[in-house]
């Protein structure tokens, strides 16, 4: 649970408050809602993909991860095209956390700026957040050396106390404001726009920002491959999935609904970090802080399928190059530490480019709104949903195999007009 919660609960959760407020208060929770229910069924189908049945060695085989198991379903050509949605995804979320990380420990330097200057100060601390990028990038560098996925349970941990905590402080400091005016702002139709057009595109891209913020399918797998029977190892994920997508969804319906109730038509795209609160300054630092240590953590959550891909496909290239395969042992008053300068390279090299590209589109909302719609129905829907036919062998024409292809088309309908609203966003916050 605490792994699901850890890859679900992150940088999304700041813009559920926005994209309420771009819904309404009809659409907005009902957004919120059927995006728990895709992501769950998404978890459900996937689950019972894990193990694979081979007829030819007669017993089952474990598929410990998202582009493994689309290949032995599907085929080498869907495993291509997978391949390229899955490191989309992950390599978008490292840039979406750099981007939320920068802004959070801005956003502190400008808190404490404004409680001893007056909230009328300018506080600019650099309208980019490149340094603060480069600082979080310099700190990946360190915690991307993380052997591998079995040996960040301690991280998950952290980083999952971190989200409660911080969805808690913006849900406490969003009610407070509702209870100091006595008054819930917002409307059924949401906040206005200059005029039709912009609010279309205003909706899809908040539809891209709810739908970046809920699957966490390309990380199922390695979740799963961690567990051990019994009890089986579907039975526990399906369990866990539950468990992690109700206790997601309470905090992503209070801390959307709770912000635009208390911000109505002036929602901030970021709800910690738009200065909606001033004070109290203490508070809103912590849970600034808490998002930053999270991040931390999350971002190593996605990380590590391509650290693993990387090595591995340099180690079955090179088997007998020592750089890539040998590690060596160093220690410092008692502490060994065993070191790869493979792994060193590889991950301190993505680690760059990661920062790199958010420093060229540090744009919060638009970022996080062409992410979701990209990933979104290939990854969660289209693949878990074939994987599922040919899994149970589900005849064609069936009552479940029509309602299975019903539930992808509605759902490639929903991530097209996403995709395309936030891509019109995000052109347009580069020109300005």
């Amino acid at each position: 649970v605490a792994h699901i919660i850890t890859g679900v609960i992150g940088a999304g959760v700041l813009s559920l408050a926005w994209a309420t407020a771009e819904l309404g208060w009809i659409g907005g929770p009902a957004a919120l809602i059927a995006f728990a229910g895709v992501t769950l069924v998404s978890a459900f189908l996937l689950s019972d993909c894990y193990l694979f049945h081979d007829a030819d060695n007669g017993r089952p085989v474990r598929l410990n991860s998202y582009s493994q198991a689309v290949e032995v379903y599907l085929g080498r050509k869907s495993q291509i095209v997978c391949g390229v949605f899955v490191y989309i995804s992950l390599i978008g979320v490292g840039v979406a956390y750099t981007i939320v990380t920068a802004t959070c420990i801005r956003a502190i330097f400008r808190s404490n700026c404004y409680h001893r200057n007056g909230h009328n100060a300018t506080c600019s601390y650099g309208d980019k957040n490149n340094y603060f990028m480069l600082l979080f990038g310099l700190l990946q560098i360190f915690m991307s050396q993380i052997p591998n996925f079995h040996n960040m349970v301690w991280l998950s941990v952290v980083a999952a106390v971190m989200s409660f905590a911080y969805s808690s402080i913006g849900l406490g400091l969003a009610f407070s404001r509702i209870l100091e005016k006595m008054e819930i702002e917002g409307s059924v139709k949401g906040s206005p726009a200059e005029n039709r057009g912009a609010k279309v595109w205003l909706v899809f891209q908040a539809l891209g920002n709810i739908a970046f913020s809920y699957p966490f399918s390309i990380i199922l797998f390695e979740i799963q491959d961690t567990l051990r029977s019994p009890p089986e190892e579907k039975q526990t994920m399906k369990k866990a999935s539950t468990a992690a997508v109700f206790i997601t969804t309470f905090f992503y319906l209070c801390c959307g609904c709770f912000g635009y109730a208390a911000f109505g038509d002036i929602t901030p795209g970021n709800l910690l970090t738009g200065f909606g609160f001033y004070e109290p300054f203490w508070l809103v630092d912590f849970a600034n802080a808490c998002i930053v240590l999270h991040l931390v953590g999350g971002y190593q959550v996605y990380s590590q399928p391509i650290f693993a891909a990387m090595e591995r496909v340099l180690t079955d290239k090179y088997p007998q190059n020592k750089f890539i395969t040998k590690s060596y042992g160093l220690s410092s008053r008692g502490v060994k530490v065993r070191v790869n300068p493979m792994r060193m390279c590889v991950r301190t090299m993505y680690v760059v480019i990661i920062t790199g590209v958010s420093m060229l589109f540090p744009y919060f909302n638009e970022v996080l709104g062409v992410l979701g719609a990209v990933g979104f129905w290939p990854l969660a829907v289209y693949f878990p949903v074939e994987m599922c036919i040919l899994q149970k062998k589900i005849p064609v024409w069936t009552r479940q195999w029509i309602l299975l292809r019903a539930f992808s088309l509605v759902c490639l309908l929903v991530s097209v007009l996403a995709l395309v609203g936030s891509i019109y966003g995000l052109v347009g916050a580069k020109l300005r």
